[in-house]
Formats: C-alpha cells, sequence, structure tokens
C-alpha cells in the first residue's frame, strides 16, 4: 500500500510539473497568420500604425463622430477575425481598432500577462495620439481583463469600458476549472480585475452570456458586483461563451455604447 501511495504521489507531482510548464499553451491560441491587404480591405480594414513599423492590429477608416473603440478579442484566433465589431460599431458612429497581442496574427512576441498590458497601454497611448478621444476600450473574454489592467493606470485617458463575458480573477476561475491542482502556487499569469478595477470612476458596462459554459456567469457577476463606479449590466439570453448574438441590428450594441458614451 505504501508503494502504492508513494507512486500515486510521484506520479501527481509529475502531472502539477506538467501543468506549470504548458499553462500558457493551455491560455493562448494565437493564429499566427498575417493577413493580407486585399482580406483587411474586404472586411474594411488596414493595418495600423501606418507608420511602415511594426503593425499593432486592423483599423477602420469610415467617420467617425463618436470616438473610437479599441477592441481587445479572446485567447483563440487573431483581431482581424472579428470583423463583427466592425459591422456593429461603425454605423453607430465609432472608428473601431482591433488591437492585436503580441504573438497573434503575424506579431512578434510570445504572449503572457506583462506583455499583452504592456502592450495593450502602448496602443492605447498611440491610438489616442493619432485619433484624439473619446476613446473605449472593449475586451472579449481573455481580452477583458487586459483591458481591466489596461485601465488601471491612472493616466489612461479613457471614457469607458465594455467587458464581453470578463472572469472576476484567473485565479478564482482556474480554480474552480482545475480543483485537483493547487493553482494560486503554479500561475504566472493571474489577470486580477477585481483587484485592477477597484475605484476605477469611468463608465463600465458589463455584458454577460447567460450560459457561458467557459467562464461561468458567478464569475462575471463577481466582477460587476464589486464596480463601484458608474455601471450597468446586460445578460445575453440563452447565450454561450462563443454563442452570444454578434449580428448589427441587435440592440444591446447600441445599448451598450449609449451607456459608456454618458447618454441619460
Amino acid at each position: 500500500m505504501l508503494r502504492i501511495l508513494l507512486i500515486l504521489a510521484i506520479a501527481y507531482v509529475l502531472f502539477v510539473l506538467l501543468a506549470y510548464g504548458m499553462q500558457r499553451r493551455l491560455l493562448y491560441f494565437p493564429l499566427q497568420t498575417l493577413p493580407s491587404d486585399a482580406q483587411l480591405e474586404r472586411i474594411g480594414l488596414r493595418f495600423w500604425p501606418a507608420d511602415g513599423g511594426e503593425h499593432r492590429g486592423f483599423v477602420s477608416d469610415a467617420p467617425a463622430s463618436n470616438g473610437v473603440v479599441i477592441v481587445f478579442h479572446g485567447n483563440a484566433g487573431a483581431a482581424w477575425q472579428r470583423s463583427y465589431y466592425i459591422e456593429a460599431l461603425e454605423p453607430l458612429g465609432y472608428r473601431v481598432l482591433l488591437a492585436e497581442y503580441p504573438g497573434y496574427g503575424g506579431r512578434a512576441g510570445e504572449p503572457s500577462e506583462d506583455a499583452l498590458v504592456a502592450d495593450a497601454r502602448e496602443t492605447l497611448r498611440r491610438a489616442y495620439e493619432e485619433f484624439g478621444g473619446p476613446v473605449y476600450l472593449w475586451g472579449e473574454s481573455l481580452g477583458a481583463a487586459v483591458v481591466a489592467a489596461a485601465a488601471a493606470q491612472p493616466s489612461a485617458p479613457l471614457a469607458g469600458l465594455v467587458l464581453l463575458t470578463p472572469w472576476d480573477s484567473l485565479t478564482a476561475l482556474a480554480q474552480r476549472l482545475y480543483p485537483f491542482l493547487p493553482v494560486r502556487w503554479l500561475l504566472l499569469d493571474r489577470y486580477d480585475s477585481l483587484r485592477n478595477l477597484e475605484g476605477a470612476s469611468i463608465p463600465i458596462a458589463v455584458v454577460i452570456a447567460e450560459r457561458d459554459e467557459i467562464i461561468p456567469r458567478e464569475h462575471s457577476e463577481r466582477l460587476y458586483a464589486s464596480l463601484t463606479g458608474p455601471k450597468r449590466r446586460w445578460v445575453l439570453p440563452d447565450a454561450g461563451h462563443n454563442s452570444w448574438p454578434v449580428e448589427p441590428w441587435h440592440s444591446w450594441w447600441g445599448e451598450v455604447m449609449a451607456f459608456v458614451g454618458g447618454a441619460p
């Protein structure tokens, strides 16, 4: 019996070490393909910035009377695949910038919390410098955590945030998903949105998928409950994490942007 227990203990330790070493592969699923100019043109985008250096994302050039929305996407794929943001937000009078992460969409680098947050802050700074305000950050899933961290910088020139299917902290979510692992000791990237948005005073819209199977609803609700500034939440009926209503005619798009834009 003692020998069996020893074997099981060694196997568990090896499993924990494997999980520790592979955790970023389990969190980030980048599509590294660089789109062509023709691909981007078909969906109304171009590389941004247009200064001849490395691109940081993809931007639309539609007339923008209401400001700029910088979108930070989820953990899989690439920014240029999220053309539904263009279709929904451009008609509302916003320039849309689909921000890309290091290691995604043809960009150099390796994704990590430090890398993504630092890059997001630089993207925000450069977008505000080029386009002016108001600037809104929109984060989807992982992107909501990146947005929350970027907004924690006191000097961030932000008018409002939209958090779509957000978590409270990656530590809490991962512990729920992997109760057999000592997650709090293992995590390299923690993305603590509860802490990052503590005391935030700008309008924050939280959009929740009612039947989210990846980030259970209670994690989004916990984040919403912690916010002390102007806030409003939307629960998308019967929606899953990857099956929420993206079509531009849904009213929630306009309602969300009207709220963060300060409409009464």
